[in-house]
């Protein structure tokens, strides 16, 4: 049996008259989800995000590896991983979160996987409001609770975006103890049995004080401190700043942006920040220059082809918008693009379908497209160079990267960053870098 046959009409036991329900075998019982973002919210207010957290996680751990002791043996796996993996579909069957795996996995994690709709950041929202940190402690402490029964050792999850904060989708990743080294020193505490007992009544009062200490300074001193470093930007001036936000903004609404600017101002780089904060981050980026190649090899690149379509074309071959599916797909330098080419893309961002060289048959995709070109194309449009149908189904969203020379606060922070980088492909040291401001 696989993971992926887990079906909640035979994992559900129920009498239509009512009484005992069984899910998988055990009792079970239905909640409703705001009466457990009610709990959620009572635990914070009499014990601090602090307590409370702890309280959820080690709940969270214990149902986990309780679940992982009694799936083991409740069906006839195919093998050992299946019974692994089945934790998230059990979790995605009982309703509490929809999870799925990243696309493209790193290989140096034990686990990683997306969170979509999950309980526990909708009630946090809804009852609590926006947080500044992750809030899905239940089931961050059942991912960690299972996998460590599964692998006979310490394993902790460490949930790094949340919707409850503001991110587009909930994400976790799970190592070993050893794998993690000093990293998870801070999410112990929340782990430890002495967290549910005399310490928490100990604490609790303390850290309720702190963090209204805390909010009652930040409150005084305002908004936050500008992001040195967002998501691989380097920001420190407040355009550069401004486009950051706005493109965070953009990439929970899954509209088309045109991103401008000079040559070397990050364009694809910003556009790599809107895949990465929108809902399709677990699916594929793809970039491609449109400017860096001739338009017969730029339509096949694009749509793919068929066997036998041209010269060389020995086996059907998908183009980069299939390539794409379910992720993002990048047009970067879109104003180079030939006048017949951009009848063809237009063509396929209304109809969300493409048609490869050498086929009569209309294939669907799901791609959100970004454009970047260093043209400014409305010029090219008065110009006639450029379709004017195009540009405005491309400019949904305009984001304008602004030139060094505008954002001169981003140039030291900038200079250490490429003489560090320098250095260590050089071989130095870092720590001796003559540079100060």
């Amino acid at each position: 049996m696989k993971a992926s046959d887990l079906d909640l009409r035979e994992l559900l036991e129920l009498d239509p008259k009512g009484g005992v329900l069984r899910f998988a075998g055990q009792r079970s019982l239905l909640f409703d989800a705001v009466a457990l973002g009610l709990l959620r919210r009572e635990l914070i207010q009499l014990l601090g995000q602090a307590g409370a957290r702890g309280v959820l996680t080690r709940f969270g751990y214990a149902h986990g590896w309780r679940t992982a002791e009694t799936l083991k043996s409740a069906f006839p796996w195919d093998d050992e991983s299946e019974w692994k993996r089945a934790g998230g579909r059990l979790h995605t069957l009982q309703g509490l979160v929809v999870v799925e795996m990243p696309a493209h996995q790193r290989t140096h994690l034990l686990a990683e996987s997306l969170w979509q709709d999950s309980y526990e950041a909708e009630q946090h929202l809804l009852q609590l409001g926006r947080s500044e940190e992750p809030v899905c402690w239940t089931l961050t402490g059942f991912a960690s609770g299972y996998l460590s029964f599964c692998n006979g050792g310490e394993v902790y999850c460490v949930e790094e975006r949340c919707r409850a904060k503001g991110d587009a989708v909930c994400s976790v990743v799970g190592r070993t103890r050893e794998e993690w080294g000093a990293e998870i020193e801070t999410h112990l505490p929340f782990y430890d049995r002495a967290c549910l007992e005399g310490a928490l009544d100990r604490v609790a009062t303390e850290l309720k004080q702190v963090e209204q200490r805390l909010r009652a300074r930040k409150k005084a001193l305002g908004a936050d401190a500008p992001d040195t470093n967002t998501s691989g930007l380097i920001a420190h001036s407040d355009a550069m700043l401004r486009v950051i936000d706005l493109a965070r903004r953009v990439a929970k609404v899954d509209s088309t942006v045109l991103v401008t600017g000079e040559s070397g101002v990050g364009k694809e780089r910003l556009a790599r920040l809107i895949h990465d904060e929108s809902t399709r981050t677990g699916g594929p980026f793809v970039a491609i220059n449109c400017g860096a190649m001739p338009e017969t090899l730029l339509e096949s690149e694009l749509f793919g082809h068929a066997k036998g379509a041209f010269t060389g074309a020995t086996q059907d071959r998908p183009g980069l918008f299939e390539a794409a599916n379910g992720g993002t797909l990048l047009l970067d330098e879109i104003g180079e693009v030939s006048a017949p080419m951009q009848v063809k893309l237009l063509r396929t961002l209304q109809e969300r379908e493409v048609r490869r060289v050498g086929e009569n048959k209309n294939r669907k995709v799901d791609v959100r497209v970004l454009a970047a070109t260093n043209r400014d194309l409305l010029t090219e449009v008065h110009a006639a160079r450029f379709r004017q149908d195009l540009y405005y189904r491309l400019r949904v969203v305009e984001l304008r990267v602004p030139p060094l020379r505008e954002r001169r606060a981003d140039v030291l922070a900038l200079a250490r960053t490429f003489l560090k980088a320098a250095c260590r492909l050089s071989r130095c040291s870092t720590g001796s870098i003559p540079f100060s401001s």
